[in-house]
């Protein structure tokens, strides 16, 4: 069967983002499902694939997040039907019409939960749960940095970290993004070329417990410098680079730090943690604890835009691709 999707034969900007036809299985095979694609997210992952940071087999299909209806099992899937609406994190093709996942990556979407925002919550709403619950397990009374606060994983961490009891200083671009910040629950709203002295000033010189950055290259040291003594830098993303090699003496002059780089992969690959996950990101939703913010849908054909203006950082919140 044929479909439409995005293929990048060969790795570069944005514009190497193709529009083409591309073949999918008639029936599914044992353990899979067959999906008609509604939304797929747009992620930094995307973009590291695109442009060879993260080296892919060439042709690809980018994109690994979205929502749908499963429209096909394999004979031995149970727990999701034909009809049943879903979505998903960790599934590679995404960027397509309709794709082949595996049935145990699938999440099940309540009826409260439109397709959009059922396609903007499982990467970055699963990452920040397990950021604030385990990479640094946040405690009541606790005071945290999240970079990027205006951002997809930004926004929705920094709503988990105060539902969980944290003071919450964020960082953002523009005075627009500092409201938007503010309005996830961020008590106070920093600049990014100071950062490092404010945090100290409003932790009365301490720093904070811990750092949560996306961010990278531009931010690693002074992040490493807001942090208290003792206290945890989470390295979970480089929207501006990749950190250069770090001397581990370096953590300890700065207090006896801990420094760690997790992907979700590894506290998300056993089903039922997967599950337990999901189930207190839609719990907080529907508590209305937990916001989704989409920035903007755009046709599949316009994933190259899409990628421009995630990489102009240009965006507050989530992207999704229409197919």
């Amino acid at each position: 069967m044929n479909t439409t999707a995005i293929v990048v034969r060969e790795t570069g900007g944005p514009d190497v983002l193709t529009p083409a036809g591309i073949d999918v299985p008639d029936a599914p095979g044992p353990g899979q499902v067959i999906v008609d694609v509604a939304y797929a997210g747009v992620n930094y992952m995307d973009v590291y694939g695109r442009d060879g940071t993260y080296p892919q087999r060439l042709p690809w299909v980018p994109g690994a997040e979205g929502s749908g209806r499963v429209v096909a099992v394999g004979a031995d899937v149970t727990g999701v039907e034909p009809g049943d609406r879903v979505a998903w994190e960790g599934v590679p093709g995404s960027y397509a019409a309709r794709l082949v996942a595996p049935a145990d990556r699938l999440l099940p979407v309540p009826d409260a939960l439109t397709d959009a925002r059922a396609a903007a919550l499982p990467l970055q709403g699963l990452t920040a749960h397990y950021l604030a619950t385990d990479s640094y397990a946040i405690r009541p009374g606790d005071t945290v940095l999240v970079h990027a606060g205006a951002g997809g994983a930004g926004l929705l961490l920094t709503q988990i970290a105060k539902i969980l009891g944290a003071t919450v200083l964020t960082t953002v671009s523009t005075p627009e993004k500092a409201e938007i910040s503010r309005a996830a629950g961020a008590d106070h709203v920093l600049g990014y070329d100071d950062f490092d002295v404010r945090a100290r000033e409003l932790t009365d010189g301490r720093g904070v417990h811990a750092v949560y950055d996306g961010v990278g290259r531009a931010t690693f040291d002074r992040s490493l410098d807001a942090v208290r003594r003792r206290g945890t830098l989470v390295l979970f993303g480089g929207s501006s680079g990749p950190v250069p090699p770090v001397d581990p003496m370096r953590l300890s002059k700065g207090g006896s730090l801990f420094l760690t780089r997790p992907t979700l992969r590894h506290f998300a690959d056993d089903r039922d943690e997967y599950l337990g996950r999901y189930r207190d990101l839609l719990a907080w939703i529907a508590e209305d604890r937990l916001h989704l913010r989409i920035h903007g849908e755009y046709p599949l054909a316009e994933a190259a835009r899409a990628h421009r203006d995630l990489g102009a950082r240009a965006t507050v919140g989530k992207l999704l691709l229409r197919p």
